[in-house]
């Protein structure tokens, strides 16, 4: 028993029998290859977006946040707690932002300058907060390893990834048409 074929709209370049994967925006699947971005998203097609750019950034945090902190840790041998903070952070951070870019808020269109410079504002935000989380913990326990440490400063880094994404998906990668709150 054959089925009626697909009257689905299909955007360039993909192939017949491919399945067609809905727009992250809300909009209709063809809605892109024709040129618009189709009808505004209902409630429904937000909560989607926002889980999706949700569940993105918190894999991207995960990784970065287990990246740093192991960079952070490796440096640590070598320099004082504030200098391998900068360095594992800032290293980090251009990861981190590249990556949610291309996959967290891809549906914005964000140019990678506007990206880069709205998360510098947030990697001196950042440092400055993980740095005296870390060097509050020294004063407080003068003996702690550095591993200690390290959980310090991934536990500051998760407070600082919620303030992130915020500020990312509100200013940063806010899409044409979202006011501002």
């Amino acid at each position: 028993m054959s089925s009626a074929p697909d009257s689905t709209p299909r955007p360039a370049g993909s192939r017949e029998g491919a399945p067609v994967r809905p727009p992250v925006d809300g909009g209709s699947p063809g809605a892109a290859a024709a040129g618009g971005p189709g009808p505004a998203p209902g409630p429904s097609a937000r909560r989607s977006v926002l889980t999706w750019e949700a569940g993105c950034f918190v894999a991207i945090g995960i990784v970065s946040t287990a990246g740093q902190a192991l960079l952070y840790w490796l440096l640590r041998g070598w320099w004082p707690p504030a200098a391998a903070n900068l360095v594992s952070l800032l290293v980090l951070t251009v990861l981190n932002t590249e990556a949610n870019r291309r996959l967290t808020f891809r549906h914005t269109a964000a140019p990678p300058v506007r990206a880069h410079l709205g998360a510098g504002a947030l990697f001196l935000l950042g440092y400055l907060l993980t740095s005296g989380a870390v060097l509050g913990f020294r004063r407080a326990v003068p003996g702690a390893s550095p591993a200690a440490e390290t959980a310090v400063l991934a536990a500051a880094s998760v407070a600082v990834t919620v303030v992130r994404f915020l500020v990312l998906r509100l200013a940063v990668f806010r899409r044409p048409g979202r006011r501002r709150a």
